[in-house]
């Protein structure tokens, strides 16, 4: 008896391990079905958004404050909600992740209504991916089977092409990292290319182009400015396209229309912190700093995790320090100096606690470190700034300008300032750093020509070199040679009379 209760309860195991044996594999193979499915949907979890591309605590600061001052009502909010949910599972909240996407299908229900199919698209994809991961395979394919219906309705366009995928794509991209923003500029081209007139597109095509667009000599040349003032004409009443518009005439001196902009929108939108702070921007460059750190202030109230406001308030201050050190002298006014700097550092370390790859703010954290004797931490950071620069493939210019600043009046060291002056100046001398570095090296040479003249001859022939004035930096290098032979000087001269042949 005991012998066949043994053999019995061994096959009853056996095939109870055959069962959930054959149920792994039947699911294994679900899995494998379901996700040669996915692979083909457009969504955030298709796109290529790399966590490492992107400093995942900002961008989920910013998408969280853009659905608590509903940017974009319910459409903008609802597609908030999908990349805020894609983040939100990168951080390993999956359940969280899932609610942000219920609200916006919710939302995006009540936005449009009828006509809302090709517009879930994207958050289709979204939750079947999502619930993929969760293992709710039944879940998974209920979502690709309401994604069929939609294809079956609209059997001539795939959902790539379809311009509400293009333009959230275009948003999701340009949102998550700036290694995205040529692909969020070719998609919302594409979008705009299939719907003109979408006001969305419109107003997200100004804006990357605002951000990425190397400055014409003109501005009837400039891209930026054709495209804002097209979207502010589909959309009047969007206040924020206005300050960018205001801030992009202010850079080609245009300050009467730029101001009346900024105005304008201030009445229209005196509670937008998006307006408020670019309003602000606007007054520090124009030399309101007063103006300029009461706006910024009432936009931080309302978005206490903005890095953005943290720095442009931390500029403030460093101006307002600059100009009290340029008028008063330091005997009368060091206090003052001295509260004015740590205003800023504190303001530039909280920007770089919310955003830690913030280059800008980290090499002028750096540089002000510098200015307050803490050399050593001073060089340690900006070692990181080089290092994230490089990594980031973006920044470099300025870190190496005020790395220059640095060694000239902080270490004292004036041949590691030229050195990284010279590299600033190299990487482009149309820019404010680039400028700004050709003044200070040529002020280094003036200072050098009478006690060493075959130097200062050297710097002003590399200056005229870099900003393309060949005969100049020819004669430069000319009066450098008759001091004293220097290799660099003969191959830069040779090169220089080359290229006039």
């Amino acid at each position: 008896m005991t012998v066949r209760l043994t053999y019995l309860l061994m096959n009853c195991r056996r095939s109870f391990y055959i069962r959930v044996l054959e149920d792994d594999l039947n699911k294994m193979t679900q899995a494998k079905h379901l996700k040669t499915e996915l692979q083909q949907l457009e969504c955030h979890f298709t796109w290529e958004l790399k966590k490492e591309d992107t400093d995942i605590t900002d961008l989920l600061n910013r998408l969280e404050e853009n659905i608590k001052i509903n940017l974009g009502g319910k459409a903008g909010v609802a597609q908030t909600y999908n990349s805020l949910a894609f983040v939100k599972y990168l951080l390993g909240f999956p359940t969280e992740a899932l609610s942000n996407l219920q609200k916006s299908v919710e939302l995006t229900k009540e936005h449009h209504e009828n006509d809302c199919d090709k517009w879930l698209i994207v958050t289709y994809g979204n939750l079947a991916w999502l619930q993929y991961h969760m293992k709710s395979y039944a879940e998974c394919e209920s979502y690709l089977e309401k994604l069929r219906d939609i294809a079956e309705r609209f059997p001539m366009e795939p959902a790539s092409a379809h311009h509400e995928v293009l333009g959230e794509k275009a948003w999701a991209l340009f949102k998550f990292s700036r290694e995205n923003y040529e692909r969020a500029k070719e998609c919302f081209r594409m979008a705009l290319e299939l719907e003109p007139n979408e006001g969305e597109w419109n107003a997200g095509y100004a804006i990357v182009l605002y951000r990425t667009e190397t400055e014409p000599s003109n501005p009837t040349d400039s891209p930026t400015i054709k495209q804002l003032r097209r979207a502010i004409e589909i959309k009047p009443g969007d206040d924020v396209l206005k300050v960018l518009l205001g801030l992009k005439l202010a850079t080609y001196k245009k300050y009467n229309e730029a101001e009346s902009l900024m105005e304008k929108a201030l009445e229209n939108s005196p509670e937008d912190p998006h307006v408020i702070r670019y309003v602000g921007k606007f007054f520090r460059n124009k030399g309101s700093v007063e103006r300029a750190i009461a706006l910024l202030k009432r936009a931080l109230e309302k978005t206490p995790n903005s890095s953005f406001i943290h720095h442009q308030l931390a500029l403030c201050y460093n101006r307002k320090k600059t100009h009290l050190f340029q008028t008063q002298s330091l005997r009368s006014k060091g206090a003052e100096i001295q509260r004015l700097r740590n205003q800023c550092i504190c303001h530039l370390e909280m920007a770089i606690t919310l955003k830690p790859s913030f280059i800008f703010a980290m090499s002028e954290l750096a540089l002000q470190y510098g200015e307050n004797h803490h050399i050593f931490k001073a060089e340690e950071l900006f070692q990181t700034t080089f290092q994230t620069a490089e990594e980031k493939k973006y920044g470099s210019q300025v870190v190496h300008f005020h790395y220059a600043q640095f060694q000239q009046h902080s270490k004292k060291c004036e041949s590691l300032a030229i050195k990284h002056y010279m590299e600033c100046l190299k990487m482009d001398p149309g820019t404010s750093e680039g400028k700004r570095s050709a003044g200070n090296l040529k002020s280094i040479a003036e200072r050098k020509i009478s006690r060493n003249p075959k130097e200062a001859f050297g710097i002003l022939g590399f200056i005229h070199k870099e900003k393309g004035e060949k005969r100049q930096a020819i004669e430069c290098y000319e009066k450098a040679l008759s001091y004293e032979n220097n290799e660099e000087y003969l191959q830069n001269l040779f090169h220089l009379r080359l290229s006039l042949e």
